[in-house]
């Protein structure tokens, strides 16, 4: 084989999905990113540090080793190896793999702690399941299609804990623990969130009774973003539910991996490719 149809082959089974060694290359590389990511979590355990250090310098290593030959592998067969670079997959295969080589450089007892910082950053190896998850995208697009109403409800969040916090500033005062205004806004922000950690609680009656308003108010507020999140989400999946249409009885609202029509049972197979490359 030339060197062309070793890099088609390889951008087939490594960046595609559609064929059976593709499908098998991401059910495998599924695997090792979980399983590297068990080996760092059981890492962290002083435990089971000092029973199977070793080992786990072993699997390290070894999973660096891997993911190292699967990066230089992309870049190899990508048709635009620069832009892989710097995209955002691109950065989290890297950051996937510096860290092990990092630690190699920076010997010494001086620099412990920043190794078993850096170390931490093997972490973001569990974002490359994202390119593996089809309904990561329909996540992130109505992500984005709410950001500004989203935005908007974390402003008049802002808003109420400010004035909140304002009020109770100078309804407690620093005699009561509440010793600044933005201290008192970070009650606020814990009080409205539900969290109550109790390391400052008013003791005034009018204190407590806007306490009891600040809570119930977070009662109130708190699965706003989820509804937005929500109802945007069920908007793109009735848009996208539209785009597959039947061509023996013209009727839609059929999943995406459908392949036959729930109405008449007619192939969707031919239109659903159809509409998907319009839209």
């Amino acid at each position: 084989m030339s060197r062309n149809a070793v890099q088609d082959y390889l951008y087939t089974t490594i960046f595609g999905t559609e064929t059976q060694h593709g499908k098998a290359f991401d059910v495998a590389l599924i695997v090792i990113i979980l399983a590297s990511i068990l080996v760092l979590m059981l890492e962290s355990v002083s435990d089971m540090q000092a029973k199977h250090g070793h080992l786990f310098y072993a699997l390290e290593w070894g999973f660096t080793i891997f993911f190292t030959i699967e990066y230089a592998l992309r870049l190899y067969c990508s048709p635009a190896p620069k832009a892989y670079v710097r995209s955002f997959y691109g950065i989290i295969d890297l950051l996937a793999i510096l860290p092990t080589y990092i630690a190699v450089f920076l010997p010494g007892a001086n620099y412990l702690m920043v190794i078993r910082l850096l170390r931490v950053l093997r972490i973001f190896r569990i974002l490359k399941l994202m390119r593996y998850l089809q309904e990561s995208d329909a996540l992130l697009s109505s992500l984005r299609m709410s950001s500004r109403k989203i935005f908007i409800f974390f402003f008049s969040v802002m808003v109420l804990v400010t004035v909140f916090g304002s009020l109770m500033f100078v309804i407690e005062g620093p005699e009561h623990g509440f010793t600044s205004i933005p201290y008192s806004i970070y009650w606020a922000i814990v009080t409205m969130t539900t969290v109550g950690y109790g390391d400052i609680v008013p003791q005034t009656s009018i204190g407590k009774s806007l306490a009891a308003i600040t809570m119930l108010m977070g009662y109130s507020i708190i699965a706003v973003p989820t509804g937005i999140i929500t109802a945007q989400m069920g908007q793109d999946l009735k848009r996208q539910r539209q785009l597959i249409r039947c061509p023996n009885c013209s009727r839609s609202g059929h999943d995406n991996d459908a392949s036959f029509c729930k109405h008449c049972g007619s192939d969707l197979s031919a239109d659903s490719t159809h509409k998907k490359s319009e839209a």
